[in-house]
């Protein structure tokens, strides 16, 4: 009489459970979607709130201990996981799906967006929790555990590595967040529905299950078909003016407003100008500078940021200027001012003048590299760059930026630093003196009011100490004059420098003042 097969210790070895393969192409779908959610999230966050770092870190501890907490409570469900797991994945569908515009208009309408951002993170990443210990419950019937949780958890792994690579390289490029969000809610609804056919003998309700899947789908794809239009009304509640133009770039979003003639630019929603008053700031910014360039006409000037060119317009109005190097890290911002026909009017077509050379890179990069290759030293250095809201932009304010900018800057050169606000952001704008004092460039603080912005900062730096300067350079002006040149460098009793340590790249202290200050009272964001 024949012996009967020996069962392998680890499990049964009956094969897998119907649908298996379904089920492990599932993993890799739910992983890819569960990261990608994150991934909106903190995005969102930090695009609505600023301080990417702080933001991302918030995001990702939420969302995880999340996930967390929904694995613990996966122990809880005993019978029916079929039909749980179809429900969790139309709840992750809804929620995920809709959660960049909800995030959007949550910012708009609410007085403060995080009790809905972390509403959505720890719905979201709860659900995603439940997933994985689900699926391997489903799966374990007819595999050894150790075959199981391997092949699960390379899934789960692969298509975390999708999502990562996906998202900033195709989806949030192409698609934006609002898209992309729909997109992988169709995913999660579509997953359910496969499962809802699949395993219909196997759910309690087969019927309920299936038309819940359906609706949700239809409603998501019906949604993510006009999800263009939803992220530009959207968008548009961010705002005082229509949107007439909105593009995520690989760097930052880019967003046109316009009310009669008032055109605004913002950058991941900070105002960056407004074509009302944009001369009082450029002006602030160029012609002081330029007053006390080398024979009053640089030479060979560097712009470091001011992508939408209007720095370089006002720079252009000198004819001894020779050269200049404009170094912007987004090609899609120096594009846009070069190409689009309303916006070169704004800025006399400065991108296109043959005087100046466009150099899309890192500032600090091309600095060390200009530096390191034997390239000249510039007359007049101008640095146009956004506040520093977050680390990327806080190292631009750093004091070893600072002794890269002194070793480019010519002898007998002079350069300026936009510097935020003295009176919204004091601790800021004088730290920013106090690193240009520490790197040796002598910097003479002023400001000036421009309407959109209030009252506004800017540091006169060079080699050695020098005067006030009392009259500008021969060039047409709407707003400065010899007049008003001596005044701007005076600040009132209620402005003088507050007690600060400088920006070193190893603390980035400037950004954690930034983000205090516009927390304070007036505080507000650019």
């Amino acid at each position: 009489m024949p012996l009967p097969l020996r069962q392998p210790a680890d499990g049964p070895a009956d094969g897998p459970p119907p649908g298996a393969r379904l089920l492990l192409a599932t993993v890799l779908v739910v992983a890819t979607c569960g990261l990608v959610y994150e991934l909106i999230a903190a995005t969102m966050a930090s695009y609505l709130l600023g301080d990417s770092v702080t933001q991302f870190s918030l995001v990702i501890g939420v969302y995880l201990s999340a996930m967390g907490l929904g694995s613990w409570l996966s122990k809880s469900i005993e019978r029916d996981l079929h039909d749980r797991f179809i429900t969790i994945q139309l709840i992750i569908a809804v929620v995920g799906g809709l959660s960049a515009a909800s995030l959007f208009l949550g910012y708009a309408y609410l007085s403060t967006v995080r009790p809905l951002l972390f509403a959505i993170l720890i719905l979201v990443g709860t659900m995603v929790g439940l997933e994985i210990p689900l699926l391997m419950r489903i799966l374990k019937d007819g595999q050894e555990l150790k075959d199981l949780v391997a092949r699960v958890l390379a899934f789960d792994y692969i298509g975390s590595l999708l999502a990562s690579l996906l998202f900033p390289l195709a989806l949030l490029p192409h698609l934006g967040l609002v898209r992309t969000s729909l997109l992988f809610g169709l995913l999660n609804a579509g997953v359910a529905l496969a499962c809802a056919r699949a395993f219909r003998h196997q759910l309690a309700r087969p019927r309920a299950a299936l038309l819940g899947s359906l609706i949700i789908t239809v409603i998501l794809a019906a949604l993510l078909a006009v999800g263009h239009r939803i992220e530009r009304f959207a968008e548009n509640q961010l705002y005082d003016a229509p949107v007439i133009f909105s593009n995520k770039t690989a760097y930052q979003r880019l967003t046109l407003t316009r009310w009669q003639d008032d055109l605004r630019l913002y950058i991941d929603g900070n105002l960056q100008f407004s074509s009302v008053d944009e001369h009082r700031y450029h002006e602030a910014l160029v012609h002081p500078a330029m007053s006390e360039a080398p024979a009053a006409g640089a030479a060979r000037a560097l712009v470091l940021g001011g992508g939408d060119g209007l720095a370089v317009r006002e720079l252009l109005k000198y004819p001894a200027l020779a050269h200049v190097d404009l170094v912007d890290l987004d090609p899609g911002m120096t594009d846009l001012f070069r190409r689009d026909p309303m916006l070169r009017g704004l800025n006399k077509d400065s991108l296109s003048d043959p005087r100046v050379a466009i150099h899309n890179a890192d500032a600090m990069r091309w600095l060390e590299e200009h530096l390191r290759s034997g390239g000249p030293r510039f007359d007049l250095i101008l640095v146009d760059l956004p506040d520093p809201n977050n680390f990327s932009l806080g190292k631009l304010y750093s004091h070893p930026f600072y002794r890269l900018l002194a070793h480019a800057l010519a002898p007998d050169g002079v350069g300026v630093i936009q510097a935020t606000s003295p009176y919204l952001a004091p601790r800021s704008f004088w730290c920013i003196v106090a690193t240009l004092a520490a790197a040796e460039l002598h910097p003479r603080p002023y400001h000036a009011h421009v309407p959109s912005f209030g009252d506004w900062g800017f540091v006169l730096v060079s080699h050695a100490a020098r005067p006030v300067p009392q009259r500008l350079a021969a060039a047409p002006l709407h707003y400065l004059s010899d007049d008003l040149l001596p005044g701007l460098f005076v600040f009132p009793q209620d402005q003088q420098p507050p007690e600060v340590e400088i920006n070193r790249l190893s603390d980035q202290l400037l950004v954690h003042y930034y983000e205090q200050d516009l927390r304070g009272p007036g505080g507000r964001r650019s």
